[in-house]
């Protein structure tokens, strides 16, 4: 018998079996109203959980009104919001795939205009699109860049409220089907704003040295933890660095993941940078095939905690070698799966995994078959 690559291997954390590797990483739409998802969402991702992939990420989802990135970015933080999600973490199980959801707060970063039309701070014209300002947070009044506002510095008793605001994000992400959540702790939204030293210049026990800098990412976890079963898992995506040497490093990283393991988080998620700029802008870094690999390799072999690799893995050859080196256990696609949301199931062949379309959903996959075998048939 054939072994079964890694990549197709299924792989069980905690009371959830994925059938597969494959991760399709959150994308954001920035096509939400007023955080309510519609068809565009459950179209977007129904078509990667009919493609094959083993966990299906809803994008980055705000836990407060205020912590949306754009005007177009999905919520949690009413029940109203809770129908959308469901229909998307239906469609993903009945499909084979395990739905999962990202929640965060975008901090100084909040109220930005949609990509397409700059991907910068609110101006004129998006005011008279409709879409208005509102106050961004922080952990201190310093902006994301020159021209950006001035964020307002979160007090300690704003900072209990979005703990609590995280906890009722939670209980409404399980209401809504999801198996998996994963708190967004990355690319200079505010988690990863209180993390790096670079944004946080606060002089309480939420700032100063690394363990002070580290409480609220710790707070929340463990808050998000107690209010989610405990036989599903809890993810946690980091920028493992900030690409300044007077930034977040990776042996902070280390660091964090030690103490989210020791709270109860199962999966780091290792990404990279954006504290100063967008979320994909690699800083000082290279950007190469599997350049954040290392990050998930550093913190498995070190924590010996299971890690997921994303950015710039595109072919499955090369998942699959991330996978048997043991540098990780998920592999996460984001652009890849847009170019072609079949990705898992077309790398299941390129692998000699799938040679009968078995795994294609059977609506289609008989078909596949037997357009094979009828072109077996014919050929020369």
């Amino acid at each position: 018998m054939t072994e079964i690559p890694k990549l197709f291997q299924p792989l069980r954390i905690r009371g959830v079996e994925t059938r597969n590797r494959v991760v399709i990483s959150p994308m954001c739409q920035y096509s939400a109203h007023e955080g309510h998802m519609d068809d565009w969402h459950l179209v977007q991702l129904g078509r990667f959980a009919i493609g094959g992939a083993g966990i299906v990420f809803t994008e980055a989802t705000a836990v407060q009104k205020a912590g949306r990135i754009t005007h177009g970015c999905p919520g949690l933080w009413a029940d109203s919001q809770i129908p959308g999600h469901a229909r998307i973490a239906q469609f993903a199980l009945r499909n084979g795939a395990i739905p999962a959801l990202q929640l965060g707060h975008a901090g100084r970063k909040a109220g930005m205009q949609r990509p397409w039309f700059g991907n910068g701070p609110l101006n004129d014209a998006d005011i008279a699109r409709g879409d208005m300002p509102w106050a961004p947070v922080g952990p201190s009044a310093m902006p994301v860049a020159d021209g950006w506002p001035v964020p307002h510095e979160l007090s300690v008793s704003e900072i209990k409220a979005l703990i609590d605001d995280y906890v009722s994000a939670t209980h409404r992400a399980r209401e809504a089907g999801y198996r998996i959540v994963e708190i967004h702790g990355a690319h200079g939204y505010l988690l990863h704003s209180f993390l790096s030293p670079l944004s946080n210049r606060r002089k309480d026990a939420y700032g100063g040295d690394l363990t002070g800098r580290m409480r609220l990412a710790l707070e929340i976890a463990e808050a998000v933890r107690g209010a989610w079963p405990e036989d599903l898992p809890l993810f946690f995506r980091t920028s493992a660095v900030d690409g300044s040497p007077d930034g977040w490093r990776l042996e902070d990283t280390v660091v964090l993941a030690r103490a989210l393991k020791d709270i109860g988080v199962d999966v780091m998620d290792c990404s990279s940078s954006g504290i100063a700029g967008a979320a994909t802008a690699s800083g000082s870094q290279k950007r190469q095939p599997g350049f954040q690999v290392p990050y998930a390799d550093r913190v498995r072999s070190e924590v010996g905690m299971a890690t997921m690799a994303v950015g710039l893995i595109t072919h499955p050859v090369q998942a699959e070698s991330i996978l048997a080196d043991g540098s990780a256990d998920l592999i996460a696609i984001a652009r890849e799966a847009l170019v072609d949301p079949q990705w898992a199931l077309h790398a299941a062949r390129d692998l000699g995994h799938d040679t009968d379309f078995a795994e294609w959903p059977v609506q289609s996959g008989w078909w596949l078959a037997s357009r094979q075998r009828t072109s077996d048939f014919y050929k020369p």
